[in-house]
């Protein structure tokens, strides 16, 4: 009778952690902030704009397909974490962007039924992409590695003056030339953390570190 009982409690303990999964409203929880950061963020956020976020999204979705992210969980958290990581900015710029994101996250998710566990795993996980980034789990590394994705795409450069146009016009006034030695210095310190992506962006990373090298040798 206990053994039965007990397997009474545990099966009611599952069901209750499946329930709280399927409660969490990510579809709701996503759409109102993407909404808030497509009508409310500067125009001067370049890089740090709803195309970002929108974008480190789909490298989320990407990179936990290759890493074979199978907890259902998992992946809500990681994507919801994926489209607050930068929800800060909407309220200031720079210092302590990440603490002020998962400030917004815990008022709003709670209103689509995220519980406190699930809001404080969200927060960890934005809290990890802050630079020097430190991720220790697989879907701390996963999103780390989402949100500077773009260091060994194609479109490196393209991305990368988005980044020099939304600094200068916050007032930082970098010249292009001290903009390549900290682009240079900024490929040096980074490496990617999963292995998937390791393997997809690292080669094309080291070809645009020697470009930059290859520019600023002739200064």
């Amino acid at each position: 009778m206990d053994t039965l009982f007990g397997l009474l409690v545990l099966n009611m303990e599952a069901l209750i952690i499946l329930a709280t999964v399927i409660n969490m409203e990510y579809e709701k929880a996503s759409n109102h902030i993407l909404e808030l950061l497509k009508t409310r963020l500067s125009p001067l956020l370049f890089y740090h704009s709803y195309e970002h976020t929108l974008s480190v999204l789909k490298a989320v979705i990407e990179i936990s397909w290759d890493e074979n992210i199978q907890s259902h969980e998992d992946l809500i958290l990681l994507k919801t974490a994926a489209v607050y990581h930068d929800c800060g900015f909407l309220n200031t710029y720079e210092i302590d962007s990440e603490e002020e994101s998962c400030k917004i996250a815990k008022e709003i998710l709670p209103e689509f039924d995220y519980n406190s566990f699930q809001i404080e795993s969200v927060c960890k996980l934005i809290m990890k992409t802050k630079m020097p980034q430190t991720p220790e789990t697989l879907l701390e590394k996963i999103l780390c590695d989402a949100d500077l994705n773009y260091l060994g795409q194609d479109d490196f450069i393209i991305i990368g003056n988005k980044l020099l146009r939304e600094l200068n016009a916050m007032g930082k006034n970098i010249s292009e030339k001290e903009w390549n030695k900290l682009q240079i210095d900024f490929l040096e310190a980074h490496h990617y953390w999963t292995s998937s992506v390791i393997s997809k962006r690292e080669n094309k990373k080291a070809e645009h570190l020697q470009r930059l090298w290859q520019i600023v040798k002739d200064y």
